[in-house]
C-alpha cells in the first residue's frame, strides 16, 4: 500500500498528538502466567484417564456405527450392537481402572495434607500417643533402676 508521504507525515503528527493528550496507560502483557488451581495428576492416574476416554470415545463412536446400521436394515448392525455391548463393558471397566489407580496411588504415596485434613490430626494423635508411651517407659526404667540399687546397697 503506498501512502504519499505528506498524508503519512500528517498522520503520524495526529498520532503523536493523540497519544500526548491522554494519559499513557501500561500495556497489558500478551501471555500472563497464572498458577494451576489443581495439582497435576500422577503419571500412572493420567495414563489410565487417557486410556479410559481413548476407550470411551472408540466406545460411542462404534455404538454411532451401531444405531446406523440398524436404521440402514444392514448385516453389519448385529455384529455391531454385540460388539457395542463388550467395548461397553470394556470402557466402564477402564473408567473403574482410573478410580482404583487413583486410589492406590493415594493408599501407597500417602494424601495431600492440608490444614483441615482429618488424616493429618489423626497422625499428630497417634504421634503425641507414642512419645507419651515412650517417656512412661523411660520414667518407669529409670525408676526401676533407681531401686534396683537400693536393694544392692541393703543387702
Amino acid at each position: 500500500m503506498n501512502v504519499p508521504p505528506a498524508r503519512a507525515a500528517k498522520e503520524a503528527g495526529t498520532a503523536a498528538s493523540g497519544a500526548r493528550d491522554r494519559p499513557e496507560s501500561p500495556r497489558q502483557q500478551l501471555w500472563v502466567e497464572e498458577p494451576a488451581t489443581r495439582r497435576r495428576m500422577p503419571d500412572p492416574v493420567r495414563t489410565a484417564a487417557v486410556r479410559a476416554v481413548l476407550i470411551t470415545s472408540l466406545t460411542l463412536i462404534q455404538a454411532m456405527v451401531a444405531f446406523l446400521a440398524e436404521l440402514t436394515g444392514s448385516w453389519l448392525a448385529f455384529p455391531t450392537v454385540l460388539s457395542g455391548v463388550a467395548s461397553t463393558v470394556v470402557a466402564t471397566w477402564s473408567v473403574l481402572d482410573v478410580w482404583v489407580t487413583r486410589q492406590v496411588w493415594n493408599q501407597r504415596n500417602g494424601v495431600v495434607s492440608v490444614p483441615s485434613s482429618s488424616a493429618r490430626q489423626l497422625r499428630r494423635e497417634r504421634r503425641a500417643a507414642r512419645r507419651a508411651a515412650r517417656t512412661a517407659e523411660r520414667d518407669a526404667a529409670r525408676i526401676r533402676r533407681r531401686d534396683a540399687g537400693r536393694r544392692l546397697s541393703r543387702a
